[in-house]
């Protein structure tokens, strides 16, 4: 499984549907996407300033991570980001490996 940190904010629509159903409804919506695609919600939290909300998911890979993002923003309801998690153990793995590249320039 892969794991992803979502971060995202409503839009005018969305915070207005949030509003109506509140925290504990997103959250089963979202956890309910996240399941249809083969994966699991780790951590969902809701932020005030920049930035609204913040999950942590795990997901077969990251066509399944696409899949559900573009299913969210055609909502038209959020606009959101999202960052590649990786372990200490993958950091690892890439450390090991010699890749050859030459700096622009160079």
């Amino acid at each position: 499984m892969s794991k992803y940190l979502v971060i995202g904010s409503y839009t005018a629509e969305g915070a207005r549907g949030l509003l109506a159903e509140g925290g504990t409804g997103r959250r089963a919506a979202t956890e309910q996407l996240v399941a249809s695609l083969g994966g699991t919600v780790e951590a969902y939290y809701f932020g005030f300033g920049g930035d609204d909300f913040y999950l942590i998911v795990d997901l077969p890979g990251h066509a399944q991570m696409a899949a559900g993002s573009l299913t969210a923003a055609a909502s038209g309801a959020i606009r959101a980001r999202t960052v590649v998690l990786l372990t200490p153990e993958e950091i690892d793995a890439a450390a090991k490996l010699t890749p050859r590249y030459r700096a622009p320039g160079a």
